[in-house]
C-alpha cells in the first residue's frame, strides 16, 4: 500500500509487550503492576524524505490508513530540503527467541514475592551504628512478541523474554550522614537467570559494605596514584565515554538538541583515544544479555561491533540511515522501545575486551593506591569528553595490599586521559544491567555494560 502511494521503500513493525512487577518499600509490599502494549508503525521513504506513523488500532481499515499517513509525512518532509538514503542491505527472512530453560508462568508468584521478603529481611539485620532505613526492592519480567517486514522482502520474527531486579539501598548515621546505593541486575532467558544472580547474599552484601563505608571510609589519597578500577566502574566508563559518542547519529549531530554530541568527527576512525590495553565492543549476540537480540529492528543480522580496538578508534554504530550517510552497511544498531517510536541508533551489550592480569598482579606492585570497586554517582558533558566518577565502595591499596574503606574518591579526567592511562586489565569480565535512555521521545533500552578490573597510573583523584 505504501509503494503504491508513492514510497520507494517501506517497512513496518508490529509489536506486543506484556510486563508483569512488583516491589516492596521498606518491607511493604506495593501494588503490583501489569503493562500490555500491542501495535504497529509503518515507516516509509518517500524522495528520500523519512515518514512515520504509528497506531493501537490493528483493524484493516487503521493499517491502511496508517501507511497513507506515513506516506504523507515523508511527502511533507520533502519541503524542509533534507534528504536521506538507507544503506543496501541482504533481504532475510527469520525467526529467532531468546533461550528459557523454566518459563516465568511455571514458578508460583509466591516464590517470586518471597525473594524479595527474604532480601529485605536480610538488609533490616544487618548491624552497627550505620542503618538501612530507606529500602527499595523491585522485580519485572517482560514478554515481547515481534514482526518486520519491508518492501525488500525482509520477515523477522522475534520472541524476547527478558527479567529485570532494581534495589535502591540508603544509609544513615548519625553525625556522618547518608549513602545510598543502586543496584540494577538484568538478563533474558527465564526464572534461571534470577537463580543465577544469588539475589540474597549479594544484595545483603552490598548493604553491609554501604553501612560500613560510613562508618569506616577515610578521606582519599590527595595526591597522584595508581587506580584499579572495577568492572561496575569501567562498564559505566564504556557506555558514557565510548558507546554513546560512537553513535553515528550523533556524529552527524542529530542528537545534539535531544541528548548531546560526540567529541568525535565522521573522519576519525583510525583516531587514537587510548592505551593498546583499550578494546571495547558492543556485541548484542552475548547469551543471556539484557540487551540480546540477533536481528536489529529494521531486519539487519546483529553481531560483535568493535569500537575501540587496541586504543583506537575502529568503528561507530549504525543504523540503516546513519550507514547510508557513511557510505557503509549496517551494523545491526537500529532498536526501537515500542511500536509508536522511530528505530535510532543504539547500544546492546558494551564492555572492554579482558587483558592476561590476575587482579593480585593488578595491585601487588602499587605502592600507594585506591581500588574503586563501584560507583555511586557519574557526570559526563555532552560531547562525551569531560566525564566525572564519584566511587562507593574503595579500598586504600598500600604495598600491593588491600586495607580500608575510603569515602566518596572522585575521578575526573577527559575520555583520551582516562583511557590512555591504561596499562593493564585483569582476565575476568563481568557485567552490570541498565535501562539506557535517548531520544525524543524518550526511548529506554535495556543493555549490559561491564569490563575487567583495568589499572590507571598516575591519577590525581579528588575527594567528592
Amino acid at each position: 500500500m505504501a509503494v503504491s502511494l508513492g514510497a520507494e521503500y517501506a517497512e513496518a513493525r508490529l509489536q506486543e509487550v506484556e510486563a508483569y512487577g512488583f516491589a516492596l518499600r521498606n518491607g511493604v509490599q506495593e501494588p503490583p503492576t501489569f503493562r500490555g502494549d500491542r501495535g504497529v508503525y509503518v515507516r516509509v521513504s518517500v524522495d528520500g524524505c523519512l515518514g512515520f506513523a504509528s497506531t493501537n488500532s490493528l483493524g484493516r481499515g487503521s493499517i491502511v490508513k496508517l501507511a497513507e499517513e506515513a506516506v504523507k509525512a515523508g511527502s511533507a518532509a520533502r519541503k524542509l530540503g533534507y534528504r536521506t538514503r538507507f544503506s543496501q542491505e541482504s533481504a532475510v527472512k527469520a525467526r529467532w527467541s531468546t533461550p528459557v530453560q523454566r518459563a516465568f508462568e511455571n514458578v508460583p508468584l509466591e516464590e517470586k514475592m518471597e525473594l524479595l521478603k527474604v532480601i529485605d529481611g536480610g538488609l533490616a539485620d544487618i548491624n552497627g551504628e550505620a542503618k538501612l532505613p530507606a529500602r527499595f526492592l523491585g522485580y519485572q519480567e517482560l514478554r515481547e512478541l515481534s514482526k518486520f517486514i519491508n518492501s525488500e522482502g525482509s520477515e523477522v520474527e522475534a520472541t524476547v523474554e527478558r527479567v529485570g531486579f532494581s534495589a535502591i539501598l540508603t544509609a544513615y548515621k548519625p553525625g556522618v550522614g547518608s549513602a545510598q546505593r543502586l543496584i540494577q541486575k538484568g538478563g533474558s532467558g527465564g526464572w534461571e537467570v534470577v537463580e543465577k544472580w544469588s539475589l540474597e547474599e549479594a544484595v545483603k552484601r552490598e548493604g553491609e559494605v554501604l553501612a560500613r563505608t560510613l562508618k569506616e571510609g577515610k578521606r582519599p589519597p590527595r595526591r597522584r596514584v595508581d587506580v584499579v578500577l572495577g568492572p561496575e566502574v569501567v562498564g559505566i566508563i564504556c557506555h558514557e565515554s565510548c558507546g554513546h559518542p560512537q553513535e553515528a547519529d550523533r556524529i552527524m549531530g542529530r542528537e545534539a538538541a535531544q541528548a548531546g554530541k560526540s567529541y568525535l568527527r565522521p573522519d576519525m576512525l583510525g583516531y587514537r583515544v587510548g592505551s593498546e590495553h583499550v578494546t571495547i565492543v558492543d556485541d548484542p549476540t552475548l547469551p543471556s544479555s539484557y540487551g540480546y537480540y540477533m536481528f536489529d529492528d529494521e531486519g539487519v543480522k546483529a553481531g560483535e561491533r568493535v569500537l575501540i580496538e587496541k586504543g583506537v578508534v575502529k568503528s561507530f554504530l549504525h543504523n540503516r540511515e546513519t550507514a547510508g550517510e557513511f557510505g557503509v552497511k549496517s551494523n545491526g544498531s537500529a532498536r526501537s522501545s515500542g511500536y509508536d517510536k522511530e528505530p535510532i541508533v543504539r547500544m546492546a551489550n558494551t564492555y572492554m575486551k579482558p587483558g592476561d592480569h590476575r587482579f593480585e598482579e593488578l595491585i601487588e606492585e602499587i605502592h600507594l593506591g585506591l581500588f574503586v570497586k563501584s560507583f555511586m554517582e557519574w557526570n559526563i558533558d555532552d560531547r562525551r569528553f569531560h566525564q566525572r566518577y564519584v566511587g562507593l565502595e574503595a579500598y586504600l591499596i598500600e604495598k600491593g595490599e588491600l586495607k580500608g574503606l575510603v569515602r566518596n574518591p572522585v575521578l575526573e579526567l577527559t575520555t583520551p586521559g582516562l583511557y590512555g592511562s591504561v596499562d593493564a586489565a585483569s582476565r575476568r569480565v563481568e557485567f552490570e544491567a541498565a535501562l539506557c535512555g535517548k531520544g525524543d521521545p524518550m526511548q529506554a533500552v535495556p543493555v549490559w555494560h561491564g569490563g575487567p578490573e583495568i589499572r590507571l597510573k598516575n591519577i590525581r583523584l579528588g575527594e567528592r
